[in-house]
């Protein structure tokens, strides 16, 4: 099993706990934070559009300098991130007004979280190729638990003491989250002469990737598909659900079963990517997204409401780490970290798209219009995906 005495799935599980519990706090109660702070709700929507925006254009880039296996490893860059992530969650912390300079700290660690994400997918596929066995699907679905779990708590916290418990929460979490990173070295691996392949530049140019990978880059527009209606659902469940005689309770309980559910999926990957194919589990994780909406778009009632939400243990729960396998399976090294990271940019471009349009069609023509776009989207990015994984897909693009 690998060196399994360092307890690399432990200190990989604490990792991913203390990164989604403060994703919780900069993500899910960023609203929250900045309307306190002065922040109306067009300022908001600027902050956090230009954050996404910059996570995209750095995702990649910051992906792209790993690749290159120089000093800037996977492990490096996360205790860089967390360490500028500390450093913002102090200075918001202490700085009590000034609407420009809470802009700038919030947008930047904003940003920072999201560039950070999928290096530490990464990291699980470089520690594990050198003899670290570590669970990846129970780590990233403790990653998940953590976040319902620390949501909730940090719902009651601020009732009781106010926002800032939010900067206090994150720099507690992030303080761990260092120390763990730090302690968290990958055993030296004896190196042997290169390969052919190993000897190739990166391609680290978006149209070199792109023609090296016509496939996975094909199915990451379907990924940003699926992401559009799992976004909307996400970012507008109060305004769905009001009209079903749902409350902030009921979204309350509706986005505590999503978060749950995604534990067994992902802590039983390993054995399911046994019995089913990688790229058969993102078809299934598509149809699931579409089957999600659907449902959430003919609910008559929350009990409909609840049971569409359930199906975010096939939709997001296998997404998620099938896609990193996706990446793992189909790149040259040298190329991996950016293919996690353009995975991720799929479920922020998601979001992004969702967030500029959704908006809009809720004022214009009311949130079941919103879901009908939104599951005609969905069943775009299924078509695509399908075209990429099967038709695409049946060409090599491993180099």
């Amino acid at each position: 099993m690998g060196k399994t005495g360092k307890f690399w799935t432990l200190r990989y599980i604490i990792i991913n706990a203390t990164y989604f519990a403060v994703y919780s706090g900069i993500h899910a109660y960023a609203s929250v934070f900045l309307l306190e702070k002065g922040f109306s709700n067009t300022l908001i929507g600027i902050t956090l559009a230009l954050a996404n925006i910059l996570s995209v254009i750095f995702q990649p880039f910051v992906a792209g300098l790993i690749d290159k296996q120089g000093k800037l490893t996977n492990r490096n860059v996360s205790m860089a991130s967390t360490a500028l992530l500390l450093i913002g969650s102090i200075l918001l912390l202490l700085i009590k007004n000034g609407l420009v300079v809470i802009f700038i700290i919030f947008a930047l660690i904003y940003m920072v979280q999201m560039v950070y994400q999928p290096i530490i997918t990464a990291m699980y596929f470089e520690y594990e190729a050198a003899g670290c066995h570590i669970y990846y699907g129970l780590a990233r679905g403790l990653g998940s638990c953590g976040f319902a779990v620390v949501s909730v708590f940090t719902g009651m916290a601020i009732g009781r003491f106010g926002v800032n418990i939010l900067m206090v929460l994150d720099i507690i979490f992030l303080t761990i989250a260092l120390i763990v990173l730090y302690f968290f070295k990958k055993p030296a691996v004896a190196s042997s002469p290169a390969s052919a392949s190993e000897k190739e530049v990166a391609h680290n140019n978006l149209l070199s990737f792109t023609k090296t990978y016509p496939a996975f880059m094909l199915f990451v527009v379907g990924g940003v598909c699926f992401f559009f209606a799992h976004n909307a659902i996400n970012d507008y469940m109060i305004q769905i659900i009001t009209p079903l005689g749902g409350t902030e309770a009921s979204m309350g309980t509706a986005v505590f079963i999503a978060a749950l559910l995604e534990l067994p999926t992902m802590a039983l990957i390993d054995k399911i990517m046994k019995k089913i194919s990688v790229k058969n589990l993102l078809l299934i994780s598509g149809t699931a997204f579409l089957i999600k909406t659907l449902l959430m778009l003919v609910a008559p009632n929350m009990v409909v409401v609840y049971i569409s939400q359930a199906m975010q243990m096939f939709a997001y729960a296998v997404f998620i780490p099938a896609g990193a396998y996706f990446v793992n399976q189909t790149m040259a090294r040298f190329d991996q970290v950016k293919g996690q990271a353009y995975i991720n940019c799929s479920i922020t471009l998601g979001g992004v798209f969702s967030s500029l349009v959704c908006g809009r069609l809720l004022d214009i023509k009311g949130p079941h219009f919103m879901l009908i776009v939104s599951l005609i989207v969905t069943t775009v990015g299924l078509g695509i995906a399908f075209v990429a994984l099967k038709v695409l897909g049946k060409r090599k693009e491993a180099t």
